[in-house]
């Protein structure tokens, strides 16, 4: 492969199948900007990755790199297959086939001769594998990138969008992708004030959100705990409609099972609703999963399974919620921050809990990326214009961050 080409873009598929894999898959590839899907499907039968990859438009299929299964490439039609070390040596790839490897040193890159590209991990800290941290010296790095007699190099572990550029000017002929390429993108302005419902029907619900929508909020959670699941369906598809009409996110709390059919944009998950990982196999990476946390450790393991995004609190004690976990204040989401930066993490947080308009502004300039709220809002006199009052901060703050 020629090191002139343009910057390779791949994205690495997620470990497990969902429905809609083959369309997100297809739009990657034809207007997503990547060149190349590694299908990574550790364990899987043979039997299931041929039904997954078949379904792929045989043109596009061409973009396709097998990390198993490699005697069936030729036979599937697929663009090639990716290599470890302990199958390079002894594999012999059918002619036509694109042949890449994975490499964790500089030295399995140069001894990488023949391949048309390395994958080289980890760059950045890793989130999906714990204890995943960059070993390679940087200098070193710097002098092999700056080389010409070395193979086409794709750096791959922590790689997002955001850092694309960094990867760019390090002097690396490509960028590989695993939750960044399938993650939903979160509107930073959107995200900046969430209504968290607390509704007694769902004439209540709806005038809850449309008193928010009123105000300019464009993000509404439906939270309804103990309400029956059709009572909640119903509520939620009508407060869909209100959301399209206003360019708004809806979020569910907790009924991962009602996100799809509701037309919702995700789920909220507390610490003892679904697990988040079992939430992402059901509705897959094409729709916003939030979780709560209330330590570190909390965060980690959300951001390892797969979240969107985490609710951090409370900030102080609260009526709206049983079972409070412990309070933070403002320095616990300065550390929560500090936390998330030193460890690799780049998910959002939106700060929760006993919030009112005179806590805003320190509270986003913690580096919280959002404020929930619920009371502040549905018991205003005024909800709309208590709405309109509480975004004023925010967005000085949004617009300050950015």
């Amino acid at each position: 492969m020629d090191k002139s080409k343009t910057f390779l873009r791949i994205a690495v598929t997620v470990p497990y199948f969902y429905e809609g894999e083959v369309r997100d898959i297809a739009s990657r590839l034809s207007d997503g900007g990547f060149s190349y899907v590694h299908i990574r499907k550790p364990r899987c039968s043979a039997s299931e990755m041929e039904r997954l990859v078949l379904s792929v438009d045989p043109v596009l299929r061409k973009r396709l790199i097998l990390h198993d299964c490699h005697d069936m490439a030729a036979q599937w039609g697929v663009g090639g297959v990716q290599l470890n070390s302990r199958m390079a040596a002894g594999f012999r790839p059918a002619a036509g086939l694109i042949v890449t490897r994975s490499a964790h040193s500089l030295e399995e890159c140069l001894s990488s001769a023949g391949c048309d590209y390395v994958t080289l991990s980890p760059i950045f800290p890793s989130i999906s594998k714990p204890g995943y941290l960059p070993s390679i010296d940087r200098r070193e790095l710097a002098g092999y990138l700056a080389g010409g007699d070395r193979p086409v190099t794709v750096a791959l572990g922590g790689v997002t969008y955001d850092n694309e550029a960094t990867l760019r000017a390090m002097g690396f002929d490509g960028a590989a992708m695993l939750a960044d390429a399938w993650r939903c993108h979160i509107d930073p302005l959107k995200f900046g004030l969430q209504l968290i419902t607390d509704p007694v029907s769902v004439s209540d619900a709806t005038r809850q959100a449309v008193a928010a929508l009123d105000g300019g909020c464009r993000w509404i959670q439906l939270r309804w705990k103990d309400a029956p699941e059709e009572v909640v369906a119903e509520a939620a598809i009508e407060i869909r409609r209100l959301c399209d009409a206003a360019d708004a996110v809806l979020i569910l709390d907790d009924h991962v099972q009602l996100v799809k059919c509701t037309g919702a944009d995700g789920v909220h998950l507390g610490r003892n609703d679904m697990p988040v990982d079992e939430a992402r196999r059901i509705i897959g990476p094409g729709y916003i999963i939030g979780a709560t946390a209330n330590t570190h450790a909390d965060i980690l393991a959300a951001a390892r399974a797969g979240a969107d995004y985490i609710g951090f609190g409370p900030f102080r004690f609260t009526t709206t919620k049983k079972n409070l976990s412990p309070v933070l204040g403002l320095d616990g989401y300065r550390a929560a921050v500090a936390y998330c930066r030193e460890a690799g993490i780049t998910l959002p947080i939106v700060a929760i809990g006993g919030i009112t308009l005179a806590d805003i502004e320190d509270i986003m300039h913690t580096g919280a990326g959002g404020i929930a709220m619920s009371g502040a809002i549905n018991n205003a006199a005024d909800p709309a214009e208590a709405t309109r009052q509480i975004l004023k901060p925010i967005k000085k703050a949004l617009i300050w961050k950015n």
